[in-house]
């Protein structure tokens, strides 16, 4: 029975590695100037006739391809490099809970991305009237993007022998993923469709309009769940080997 008890208590662990690597505060650093430039440089907000949000939280699928890889990217890549899974795999817990531990370690540091990156709409609020209703659709949607994103690169990093090749794994796909809806454009609806399936930004779009659309809800949650299901065969095939 999976123990939400040692999941923290693990969770807790990686955070407090976190803590004292400059890796975090220059992701974190990157990750606000990258939202911020792409709002108000590159979506050109102040030029914009209407108080909408919606250019901030589109940046959120590409800032994330970027970021969610170097969270997740040592994860189980390290522990393998350096001989520790092993120690891990010695520790009173099963799979899933050395999976959700680290899982939640990365949503955790996703979570305060996502809060420090509140006071960029905040200090709009004078310049018009913002929904607070579609504010929060849009950041609860960037955080099921994470969770998703985050499994996703878990999942690679346990498949990896080193940080750098689950890195440039989990960016390559989370960029596909996120940049695959704009180049279906002219295919045949059919194949559009499909194509949009896959998308992260396709299907974080509804949020950003401040809907919560089921269909999207349960693909980042289905994603998320599907990886860390995978995660675990693999840390199983590794125990057995």
């Amino acid at each position: 029975m999976l123990s939400f008890k040692k999941c923290f208590a693990l969770a807790g662990k990686e955070l407090y590695s976190w803590f004292y690597t400059p890796a975090l505060y220059a992701i974190s650093f990157f990750f606000l100037i990258f939202i911020s430039i792409w709002f108000y440089y590159l979506r050109h907000f102040f030029a914009m006739d209407s108080a909408s949000l919606r250019p901030f939280f589109s940046s959120f699928p590409f800032a994330f391809a970027a970021v969610i890889p170097v969270i997740t990217m040592k994860a189980w890549a390290e522990e393998r490099k350096l001989g520790s899974e092993e120690i891990l795999f010695s520790l009173p817990l099963s799979e899933w809970e050395l999976v959700m531990g680290k899982f939640i370690s990365c949503l955790v540091l996703v979570f305060a991305m996502l809060l420090l990156s509140f006071p960029v709409p905040l200090s709009l609020l004078p310049l018009g009237y913002f929904d607070p209703g579609v504010i929060f659709a849009e950041y609860c949607g960037a955080l099921l993007l994470g969770a998703s994103a985050a499994a996703l690169g878990l999942f690679l990093s346990s498949l990896s022998k080193s940080q750098a090749a689950s890195f440039l794994g989990t960016a390559a796909i989370l960029l596909l993923t996120s940049a695959i809806n704009n180049l279906s454009t002219h295919l045949p609806p059919t194949l559009t469709n499909l194509i949009n399936y896959f998308s992260l930004s396709f299907h974080f779009e509804s949020f950003s309009r401040g809907l919560f659309d089921s269909r999207d809800i349960m693909f980042f949650l289905l994603t998320a769940a599907l990886f860390l299901f995978l995660n675990t065969r693999v840390l199983i095939f590794r125990k057995r080997s």
